[in-house]
């Protein structure tokens, strides 16, 4: 049976964003997805290229990820569009780090230069690693089971 942790559909979806390296993120190519975001999909040739590379990105984040009940893509369809409040890491069950989003998310509201920098560098955080935050939930979870 395969490991199925991320989805296709997914990743073409996001791929429409993929000049600011949405789906490298999601697929767990962290250092890439930050080339993509600074060079706007590597002058588009990159993001052109990567339609084609999709399923090969989606094959090696099934076989690098563990599949379990938390899911990779809940997570980050969480952080894209509610990441700003924290909902995502609700959803991974870190209760207190995702109130202080919420917490750091209204003072950047009302104090926006100062508490927004701040903010931002949480949300490029876990951005860069919330594929490795849904793994060891997922591990946890199998590595229970197993014994």
């Amino acid at each position: 049976m395969r490991n199925n942790t991320h989805s296709i559909l997914i990743g073409y979806i996001v791929w429409i964003f993929g000049i600011f390296g949405a789906h490298r993120f999601y697929y767990g190519k962290t250092v890439s997805g930050i080339i993509w975001f600074l060079t706007f999909g590597l002058f588009l040739i990159g993001w052109l290229v990567d339609l084609f590379l999709i399923p090969s990105m989606d094959r090696e984040a099934d076989m690098r990820y563990t599949e379990g009940p938390t899911s990779y893509t809940v997570a980050w369809i969480l952080l894209a569009f509610l990441g700003g409040l924290g909902i995502h890491r609700l959803y991974l069950g870190k209760w207190l780090t995702g109130g202080l989003w919420l917490l750091f998310a209204l003072a950047s509201v009302l104090t926006f230069p100062p508490i927004a920098l701040i903010f931002l560098l949480f949300w490029l955080y876990d951005l860069c690693t919330l594929n490795e935050q849904v793994d060891a939930l997922n591990r946890e979870v199998r590595e229970a089971y197993a014994s």
